[in-house]
């Protein structure tokens, strides 16, 4: 039996802020087909110049340029923003690693030592030491380069995986004792093909920084609304969920639906996190959930992928594959439900690396059935990317609340 219930969706496709299209346009002189998000309102929203790239064609959802308000571009800090969170901390790369006596301590309580230690991306870091940490047991520890935390990369065969993710959890807790500005630490799961080559899995895991007040997620949550993360959100605003969706092997994406890697070897992982949407799209509807169902989904490749390699044509290929699941998605929502797609931050190209840029961001909010003004929702309520969990809040009529804690922080 399937019952009336309200269901809101906020899709982040992650690093693709609006600068960062309009550069990805500009460094790729073939054509570009994005025909749903132009439909949305994508194409009206980039600077005049790049809009003859796209179509300017607009349907009935909102679509405008919001900038974030927190000091730091983190994809932790982004998300946090649109749940409500605002965070004028500043956090430094640690561009000569970790200090010794940090790692000392670390090693005494992991009973490993490490190698390693230094700045460097994330394939790099791996690439450069698998062979002596497959002989000696030892994580590789490396600082990212665009983030303000600490990763560790072991391989599945070597450090089994439970394991990995209490090195992780034990490298963020004395960071902590240690007064290490990090905003996460990182167990990077990796695991090697009958050819040798190195592939990350989903078996990561973030050991994540403490929000320290409630957001939209816990208030809706608390009021009886399903709430169910997708890919990587849950990491990032680590409350509590009704639901976490990390789908992680072929097996279970739903053939009829068609949906595509992009890379080659397959190492995107957006087709996962579009069949665990579209999974929890139609349970929103078919299992009585009688405040509704509010979905986090954060689509990463177009970051992890394709943004800090400074792959032009594989971000543009990633967003492409995006637009032609939208209507799946849409296909989903009943009359009268949320639709919600934006960006957490930006990815500037520089020679070396591909790195988070603070820039204006894509908002875009359909509301099936309802014209631009949303059903009666209202934009423009509160600062930066806040006002994106507004329109969520006002949604599930919890509006006092949410901007209670976004004015205190609480």
């Amino acid at each position: 039996m399937k019952h009336p219930q309200k269901t809101a969706l906020l899709l982040v496709i992650d690093a693709v802020g609006l600068s960062t299209l309009e550069y990805l346009l500009s460094k790729y002189p073939r054509k570009v087909k994005l025909p749903n998000l132009c439909r949305l309102g994508l194409g009206q929203i980039v600077l005049p110049q790049f809009r003859e790239r796209l179509s300017k064609a607009s349907g009935k959802a909102y679509a405008a340029r919001v900038s974030q308000v927190s000091a730091t571009a983190d994809s932790l800090v982004g998300h946090r923003e649109m749940m409500g969170v605002i965070d004028h901390r500043t956090y430094d790369l640690f561009n000569d690693g970790f200090s010794s006596e940090y790692l000392a301590e670390l090693e005494k309580r992991i009973g490993r030592k490490t190698v390693f230690n230094r700045m460097a991306a994330g394939m790099e870091a791996i690439e450069l030491n698998a062979a002596e940490h497959e002989r000696t047991g030892r994580p590789i520890v490396y600082a990212s380069k665009c983030d303000p935390l600490i990763q560790l990369a072991m391989n599945e065969a070597v450090i089994p995986v439970a394991e990995q993710h209490k090195i992780a959890d034990t490298a963020f807790a004395l960071a902590m004792e240690m007064k290490i500005p990090i905003t996460r630490a990182i167990a990077r799961s990796y695991i090697k093909n009958a050819q040798g080559e190195i592939i990350r899995t989903t078996n990561r895991h973030d050991a994540v920084l403490p929000i320290g007040q409630d957001t939209l997620v816990d208030i809706l949550r608390g009021g009886a609304v399903w709430t169910v993360a997708v890919g990587k959100t849950s990491d990032l605003v680590n409350t509590a969920y009704h639901a976490r969706i990390k789908l992680n092997s072929e097996v279970f994406i739903d053939p009829a639906l068609k949906l595509r890697f992009v890379h080659p070897k397959k190492k995107d992982t957006n087709p996962f996190s579009i069949q665990g949407t579209i999974n929890a799209l139609q349970a929103a509807h078919s299992v009585y959930r009688p405040k509704g169902t509010f979905i986090f989904t954060n689509l990463v490749d177009t970051d992890s992928v394709y943004g800090h390699t400074r792959d032009v044509e594989g971000a543009l290929r990633s967003l492409e594959e995006i637009d032609r699941t939208l209507p799946l998605i849409e296909g989903n929502l009943a009359k009268g439900d949320l639709l919600g797609i934006t960006a957490d931050h930006g990815m500037l190209h520089r020679e070396d690396y591909g790195y988070h840029s603070n820039e204006p961001l894509p908002f875009i909010a359909y509301r099936k059935g309802c014209d631009r003004k949303l059903g009666g929702l209202k934009t423009g309520q509160l600062p930066g990317l806040t006002d994106i969990g507004g329109v969520f809040a006002q949604f599930f009529g919890v509006q006092a609340q949410y901007k209670k804690i976004v004015a205190t922080g609480k």
